[in-house]
């Protein structure tokens, strides 16, 4: 309603990544954003109205944060944004939201600093940003160059291209991991889609990688979820630990709150 009334407007432009406010100038029938866009007074009315989408501005031009290229992938502005894909969202929001997720799954294992970190699902890049504030160096591997288009729209996930501590690699984790050297990383945070999306990731065969990859007494978080619980009583975390012991891992369990498992090489 704002947007209504000629004058000056004060707001936030960075989804409130920041507390930073701009000074946006509203005229009779457009409105001037401090990069000197100006964008009709009706489109802004429209937008107003879609309270499920992120929008960003372009070369004086308001574009959606959504990509329909081999799915329909979107910005949901949440704070902190999450990713939806196809309808599914990629961080659980109720409750909490993705950044407390995130640092929640990050505390499991409490990288430390100088302590080397692989992020095998980057995202929006939360985890891995959480894991370098905290000293440690990340390689953080995104298989899907849509969800890496939309991180780069992000203001929460702009850290993540411009760390010194972190490395995004583009591609499958499954193929990624065999590059590493054994025994490269102290910890392993391992937040893949869902198994019906990324069953391989969830395989015996990859967890053998992610054995081989962490150096002795390396600490392994990996989200399972809990899919399938509530109406067919189906325990995918139960798989999930044992296969994880089948190929070394000990002192696994389970962690209620961030619907996942912990587990150490010795």
């Amino acid at each position: 309603m704002m947007l209504l009334l000629n004058g000056e407007v004060r707001l936030n432009l960075d989804l409130r990544k920041t507390n930073r406010i701009h000074k946006v100038i509203v005229k009779e029938d457009k409105v001037v954003f401090p990069n000197e866009s100006e964008i009709e007074k009706d489109i802004l009315k429209k937008i107003a109205k879609d309270e499920n989408t992120v929008y960003f501005l372009k070369d004086s031009h308001i574009y959606k944060a959504a990509i329909a290229h081999g799915g329909f992938y979107k910005l949901v502005p949440t704070i902190p944004p999450t990713i939806e894909i196809n309808g599914i969202r990629m961080h659980r929001t109720k409750e909490t939201n993705p950044l407390k997720d995130a640092r929640s799954k990050v505390d499991t294992v409490n990288p430390q600093e100088n302590e080397f970190v692989l992020d095998t699902c980057m995202g929006l890049g939360y985890t891995a940003i959480e894991s370098a504030k905290r000293g440690a160096y990340v390689i953080t591997i995104e298989k899907d160059p849509n969800v890496i288009e939309l991180a780069r729209l992000n203001p929460w996930s702009w850290e993540v291209f411009n760390s010194q501590n972190i490395q995004v690699i583009q591609g499958d984790a499954s193929e990624v991991i065999k590059k590493f050297n054994d025994e490269t990383f102290n910890v392993v945070i391992h937040d893949p889609p869902r198994f019906s999306l990324a069953g391989h990731l969830y395989s015996k065969a990859f967890y053998k990688e992610l054995f081989r990859v962490l150096k002795p007494k390396g600490r392994l978080f990996h989200y399972v979820g809990n899919p399938g619980a509530k109406y067919r009583k189906k325990d995918l975390q139960k798989g999930v630990i044992e296969r994880l012991k089948n190929v070394g891992f000990t002192k696994l369990r389970r962690i209620e709150e961030t619907l996942g498992v912990v587990a150490t090489k010795a």
